[in-house]
């Protein structure tokens, strides 16, 4: 698929067929709401389009060729700086019609490494890929921070228009953020920064607030150094057919896996572990067709969110977040095991978790969705399934729509949340609400759906404005069954 193309991402009969049975799904359950049938919905139908997603959702292939980054000079002593070793393997593997780079055992510095069409790179077990820390190695490039593009360093993995990559293997890599190094600019003594030190809030300031509410083009919107704003880890950006498998991710400089206006990718077995500042774990944006499994995420920000671009940036681009499936993961630390939003202008919609597990004190929800009137977007069929939950800090589920951050975030574009359903989750405490819901009575919250839930040791069961209808079927929290329904 050309680059140009890639906004049209339902043109295949297979996809419109996903497309057509979810619009028949939302009037069923639109009917039974309205006919008062609350108590016998039955939500099959919908996970039947889930199974309809993830079978469209197909691995890429390569060809039976290695090219190992030992033949073109490399030395894994933690030390030399192999760029060239990385970038002549990719190179040769690409213009030969693709393979495997192989990173065999050792620990082997590098500057950034951008992949090609159909090249994995395999790490071995035992193999250590080091970033550099210093900031000059980085080129810029077309990426994105918080939801707005701009022209900034280059992620640490990096593929631009691409088709059929993967990232696989065994091995670790290593970020090397920490409190000397990335973290320090975002501003907090905790991360490293001391006071007279430059941080990212001017940069921030200019790029969200001046350049794209004036609409600047992307291309006119220079930062990097000087400026403090960190690269991403691995992105994807505008890409088809991507594979992230196997690998550990550490020491994070900012978020850690982000698909960028890319279609059909699959992180599966991935591990990881960063406690920095912005350190989410996947975030998918504008992305289509994304499958997430069998992964832990042990976090310093959400483990999983599901984003759509930010205010204006995200209302220009338009392209909503779809057709995201999450299977058989593991939250640990974060500020939410699965979240939508913040940065959601554009919307997001069919998003499907189920088989997972959120365990910690330093877990403070497990399934969130936030927004405010500036952001605006809509989320729309969120269906969860068979979540076990230790431990949450603040709820189990949490809809914040007026959700802010830097400074007043309010404006004229109203949130839109509905249609959404959890069954058969048990939290054995559910912090300090098993339910908390914020939305606005101007354009109520529609159809939240809890359907053999139990909640235990909460400190309040709930705490809910801005929503028509709470349906709870078989639903306990604190050992107290639930009413069939609230209405606010």
């Amino acid at each position: 698929m050309k680059n140009s193309n890639l906004t049209i991402w339902f043109t295949s009969s297979r996809a419109f067929n996903i497309q057509l049975k979810v619009s028949c799904v939302l009037l069923f359950l639109c009917c039974l709401y309205s006919c008062g049938q609350q108590e016998s919905l039955d939500f099959s139908k919908e996970w039947l389009l889930k199974d309809e997603i993830v079978a469209s959702i197909t691995e890429p292939s390569f060809p039976d060729r290695i090219y190992s980054i030992i033949d073109w000079g490399a030395i894994g002593d933690g030390r030399t700086m192999n760029t060239n070793a990385f970038m002549r393997a990719i190179q040769k593997c690409a213009e030969e019609g693709g393979g495997k780079v192989l990173v065999p055992s050792g620990k082997y510095l590098t500057a950034p490494i951008h992949l090609e069409s159909n090249v994995n790179l395999y790490l071995e077990k035992g193999a250590e890929i080091l970033f550099s820390k210093d900031h000059g190695d980085y080129p810029l490039v077309n990426t994105s921070y918080e939801g707005t593009e701009l022209i900034n360093f280059s992620p640490l993995i990096y593929a631009k228009g691409k088709s059929n990559i993967a990232i696989t293997g065994e091995g670790v890599l290593n970020g090397q953020a920490g409190i000397e190094n990335w973290w320090p600019w975002c501003g907090k003594d905790t991360y490293g920064w001391k006071k007279g030190q430059p941080k990212q809030h001017s940069s921030l300031e200019k790029l969200k607030n001046h350049m794209s509410v004036k609409g600047v083009p992307v291309d006119e919107r220079v930062f990097g150094e000087g400026e403090y704003l960190r690269p991403t880890f691995i992105e994807p950006f505008e890409c088809e057919n991507v594979l992230i498998r196997g690998v550990t991710i550490i020491n994070a400089p900012f978020w850690s896996i982000h698909p960028f206006r890319s279609n059909n990718v699959i992180v599966d077995g991935v591990t990881i572990s960063s406690h920095g500042p912005n350190n989410d774990g996947c975030n998918p944006e504008y992305s289509k067709n994304v499958l997430i499994k069998n992964c832990t995420f042990n976090t310093g920000d959400d483990c999983i969110a599901i984003k759509s671009g930010r205010n204006e940036d995200g209302r220009r681009v338009n392209i909503k977040s779809e057709n995201i499936v999450i299977q058989n993961c593991k939250m640990i630390d974060g500020h939410g095991g699965v979240v939508m939003g913040s940065e959601i202008s554009a919307g997001v919609k069919n998003v499907f978790v189920e088989n997972c597990e959120m365990n910690s004190p330093n877990l403070d929800r497990a399934i969130r969705i936030k927004s405010n009137t500036k952001r605006g977007g809509f989320v729309e069929n969120v269906f969860v399934r068979n979540l076990k939950v230790g431990q949450v800090r603040e709820a189990v589920l949490k809809i914040n729509l007026f959700y802010g951050i830097y400074g007043a975030q309010k404006g004229d574009y109203m949130p839109e949340v509905k249609n959404i359903v959890l069954e058969n989750v048990q939290a054995e405490n559910g912090g300090k609400y098993g339910i908390l819901i914020q939305g606005y009575d101007e354009k109520p919250i529609e159809r939240v759906v809890l359907k053999d839930v139990i909640i235990q040791k909460a400190d309040s069961s709930y705490s809910m404005k801005g929503i028509t209808h709470v349906n709870f079927i078989n639903t306990f929290i604190n050992g107290q069954l639930m009413n069939n329904s609230i209405n606010n």
